[in-house]
């Protein structure tokens, strides 16, 4: 595809001629590499339901967290199966043919064109359920619009609002301006939050906000930017699930945020007025990250 010849799809503007064998900062091919395609219980109540959400993780990652949960699939190795687009359109066809309440891209800045073009060509073959798009929230609008009308979800994380810690932790000072770009775009394309019948979500952005061990000032802010920036507009999810994996090197995340900081941060929210998610102690751990087998694909 043309897009992956000079490839700018991320906000890191590589450049690269990904068709060419170049890897730009996210590793990725021209090739759309899959990690796992399946139905997954772990989302927000409103997007799980009651069968699962259809979520499809994506092979490497543009931002690269040094702490990342998915780190096993998200580096620069190559992991994962090679899909053609007519084959990820038919992932998505089985995963709603199996029972999922929506189709759920897991980090696919990167692959972009080729998603386009699977979603139009499942949704001219019988492709209904909404779909979700999850991400960093490190997105370029440009690369947004691509997908107006394709995605009725977004669901972007806010990862913070010091550019010292985008820095020391994503390697990505411009985050926090960027992040508040990308979700007035999301935010632009979904409107208010949307639900059917039986309370799942069919329209809107819901913004994760992960709390890190010893950053609850820059939860504070990310919270408050959220409330004065789009109020009831956005649905909030506050994530309390960090798990330290080797972090020698960074000291100050190797533990797991204590009740004193959520519950901390669990007033903020509510004294904000914020509408969405919180989680109880039982998020921490494991059981959150899935095999990245291949499944489904």
């Amino acid at each position: 595809m043309k897009e992956y010849k000079h490839c700018t799809l991320c906000t890191r503007g590589c450049g690269v001629d990904r068709t060419a064998g170049q890897r730009g900062v996210c590793g990725a091919s021209d090739e759309i590499r899959v990690g796992r395609a399946a139905l997954h219980q772990w989302e927000e109540p409103p997007i799980s339901g009651t069968r699962g959400s259809g979520t499809v993780f994506f092979v490497h990652c543009p931002l690269g967290c040094v702490f990342c949960q998915n780190r096993a699939i998200s580096r620069r190795g190559e992991g994962g199966k090679v899909v053609t687009v007519p084959q990820l359109a038919q992932t998505f066809l089985k995963l709603q043919e199996q029972g999922a309440h929506n189709i759920n891209l897991v980090t696919a800045t990167h692959y972009v064109p080729s998603v386009a073009q699977a979603l139009e060509h499942a949704r001219a073959h019988g492709l209904v359920i909404p779909v979700v798009y999850n991400t960093s929230g490190y997105e370029t609008v440009e690369t947004l619009r691509r997908l107006d009308g394709l995605v009725q979800i977004y669901l972007p994380d806010f990862k913070y609002c010091s550019s010292y810690y985008a820095e020391r932790y994503s390697h990505a000072p411009d985050y926090p301006d960027i992040v508040r770009d990308a979700i007035d775009e999301m935010v632009r394309q979904t409107g208010a939050p949307r639900f059917d019948t039986d309370g799942l979500l069919i329209h809107g952005t819901v913004i994760r906000h992960l709390m890190l061990p010893e950053l609850s000032g820059d939860t504070a802010q990310v919270l408050r930017c959220i409330a004065e920036r789009w109020g009831d507009m956005v649905l909030v999810s506050l994530m309390r699930q960090y798990t330290p994996f080797d972090m020698q090197a960074f000291p100050e995340l190797n533990r797991c945020i204590t009740d004193t900081e959520y519950e901390q941060a669990v007033e903020w929210f509510s004294d904000l007025g914020l509408t969405g998610f919180l989680q109880d102690g039982q998020s921490i751990g494991e059981s959150f990250i899935p095999e990245f087998d291949g499944q489904g694909v």
